[in-house]
Protein backbone atom coordinates (compact mmCIF):
# COMPACT_ATOMS: atom_id res chain seq x y z
CA UNK A 1 0.00 0.00 0.00
CA UNK A 2 1.66 3.36 -1.08
CA UNK A 3 1.64 6.80 0.73
CA UNK A 4 -1.03 8.12 -2.19
CA UNK A 5 -3.50 5.19 -1.11
CA UNK A 6 -3.17 5.66 2.20
CA UNK A 7 -4.01 9.23 1.75
CA UNK A 8 -6.71 8.64 -0.52
CA UNK A 9 -8.35 6.72 1.97
CA UNK A 10 -8.17 9.16 4.82
CA UNK A 11 -9.66 11.69 2.38
CA UNK A 12 -12.53 9.97 2.34
CA UNK A 13 -12.79 8.98 5.53
CA UNK A 14 -12.69 12.58 6.55
CA UNK A 15 -15.19 13.70 3.69
CA UNK A 16 -17.54 11.02 4.99
CA UNK A 17 -17.01 12.31 8.98
CA UNK A 18 -17.68 15.82 7.66
CA UNK A 19 -21.25 14.67 6.01
CA UNK A 20 -22.28 12.86 8.56
CA UNK A 21 -21.71 15.42 11.22
CA UNK A 22 -23.39 18.21 8.75
CA UNK A 23 -26.49 15.59 8.60
CA UNK A 24 -26.75 15.96 12.38
CA UNK A 25 -26.47 19.48 12.81
CA UNK A 26 -29.06 20.15 9.61
CA UNK A 27 -31.67 17.68 11.12
CA UNK A 28 -31.03 19.71 14.62
CA UNK A 29 -31.97 23.31 13.06
CA UNK A 30 -35.05 21.79 11.20
CA UNK A 31 -35.99 19.44 14.59
CA UNK A 32 -35.40 23.19 16.25
CA UNK A 33 -37.81 24.98 13.32
CA UNK A 34 -40.35 22.48 13.71
CA UNK A 35 -40.88 23.09 17.62
CA UNK A 36 -41.65 26.29 16.69
CA UNK A 37 -43.84 24.98 14.13
CA UNK A 38 -45.68 22.97 16.77
CA UNK A 39 -45.71 26.22 19.01
CA UNK A 40 -47.46 28.20 16.18
CA UNK A 41 -49.77 25.32 15.56
CA UNK A 42 -50.82 24.78 19.25
CA UNK A 43 -51.19 27.07 21.72
CA UNK A 44 -50.80 24.23 24.79
CA UNK A 45 -46.61 24.82 23.28
CA UNK A 46 -44.76 27.99 23.42
CA UNK A 47 -41.40 28.07 22.40
CA UNK A 48 -39.48 32.19 23.53
CA UNK A 49 -36.98 31.64 20.84
CA UNK A 50 -34.78 30.05 18.04
CA UNK A 51 -32.06 29.45 20.63
CA UNK A 52 -34.64 27.74 23.16
CA UNK A 53 -36.44 25.67 20.54
CA UNK A 54 -32.70 24.52 19.59
CA UNK A 55 -32.01 23.47 23.49
CA UNK A 56 -35.08 21.62 23.58
CA UNK A 57 -34.58 19.99 20.69
CA UNK A 58 -31.00 18.46 21.50
CA UNK A 59 -33.15 17.57 25.21
CA UNK A 60 -35.73 15.86 23.51
CA UNK A 61 -33.00 13.69 21.63
CA UNK A 62 -31.22 13.13 24.48
CA UNK A 63 -34.66 12.00 26.21
CA UNK A 64 -35.36 9.63 23.16
CA UNK A 65 -31.78 8.26 22.98
CA UNK A 66 -31.59 7.70 26.72
CA UNK A 67 -34.54 7.37 28.64
CA UNK A 68 -37.22 6.97 25.88
CA UNK A 69 -35.68 2.63 25.51
CA UNK A 70 -36.13 2.04 28.62
CA UNK A 71 -39.74 3.26 29.56
CA UNK A 72 -40.53 1.14 26.46
CA UNK A 73 -39.05 -2.10 27.78
CA UNK A 74 -40.42 -1.12 31.01
CA UNK A 75 -44.02 -0.52 29.90
CA UNK A 76 -43.72 -3.28 27.14
CA UNK A 77 -46.59 -5.15 28.85
CA UNK A 78 -49.31 -2.24 28.65
CA UNK A 79 -47.92 -1.62 25.29
CA UNK A 80 -48.33 -4.77 24.09
CA UNK A 81 -52.34 -4.51 25.65
CA UNK A 82 -52.96 -1.29 24.15
CA UNK A 83 -51.55 -2.66 20.59
CA UNK A 84 -49.17 0.07 20.65
CA UNK A 85 -51.23 2.70 21.53
CA UNK A 86 -49.19 3.50 25.03
CA UNK A 87 -46.16 4.96 23.05
CA UNK A 88 -48.03 7.69 22.70
CA UNK A 89 -48.14 8.58 26.12
CA UNK A 90 -44.49 7.93 26.09
CA UNK A 91 -43.78 10.29 23.23
CA UNK A 92 -45.87 12.58 25.19
CA UNK A 93 -44.08 11.90 28.61
CA UNK A 94 -40.90 13.01 26.64
CA UNK A 95 -41.96 16.47 25.60
CA UNK A 96 -43.61 16.95 28.50
CA UNK A 97 -40.06 15.79 30.95
CA UNK A 98 -38.31 18.18 28.14
CA UNK A 99 -40.03 21.12 28.99
CA UNK A 100 -39.92 20.57 32.42
CA UNK A 101 -36.27 20.11 32.65
CA UNK A 102 -35.97 23.57 30.39
CA UNK A 103 -38.22 25.82 32.26
CA UNK A 104 -39.35 29.20 30.58
CA UNK A 105 -37.83 28.76 27.22
CA UNK A 106 -39.92 25.96 26.20
CA UNK A 107 -43.51 25.30 28.25
CA UNK A 108 -45.88 22.84 27.42
CA UNK A 109 -49.76 23.73 29.22
CA UNK A 110 -50.29 20.30 30.84
CA UNK A 111 -50.28 16.16 29.58
CA UNK A 112 -52.89 16.89 26.60
CA UNK A 113 -51.12 19.44 25.24
CA UNK A 114 -47.85 17.27 25.83
CA UNK A 115 -49.44 14.89 23.32
CA UNK A 116 -50.77 16.89 21.08
CA UNK A 117 -47.86 18.54 20.86
CA UNK A 118 -45.58 15.43 20.28
CA UNK A 119 -47.90 14.16 17.67
CA UNK A 120 -47.37 17.23 15.53
CA UNK A 121 -43.52 17.10 16.38
CA UNK A 122 -43.42 13.80 15.52
CA UNK A 123 -45.15 14.19 12.31
CA UNK A 124 -42.79 17.05 11.61
CA UNK A 125 -39.82 14.72 12.55
CA UNK A 126 -41.13 11.67 9.54
CA UNK A 127 -41.15 14.86 7.28
CA UNK A 128 -37.51 16.06 8.51
CA UNK A 129 -36.33 12.47 8.32
CA UNK A 130 -37.90 11.41 4.40
CA UNK A 131 -36.19 15.15 3.47
CA UNK A 132 -32.83 14.13 4.80
CA UNK A 133 -32.85 11.09 2.81
CA UNK A 134 -33.70 12.34 -0.42
CA UNK A 135 -31.38 15.18 0.33
CA UNK A 136 -27.59 13.64 1.62
CA UNK A 137 -28.58 10.37 -1.15
CA UNK A 138 -27.74 7.97 1.51
CA UNK A 139 -24.48 8.23 0.81
CA UNK A 140 -22.53 7.30 4.05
Amino acid sequence: MSLRDISSALSKACALCILRAMKLIVRWLLLAAALLLVAQLYPGVTVKSFGSAMLAALVLGLFNTLVRPLLVLLTLPVTLLTLGLFLFVINALMFWAAAGVLGEGFRVAGFGAALIGSLIYSLCGMVIDVAMERLFDNRD
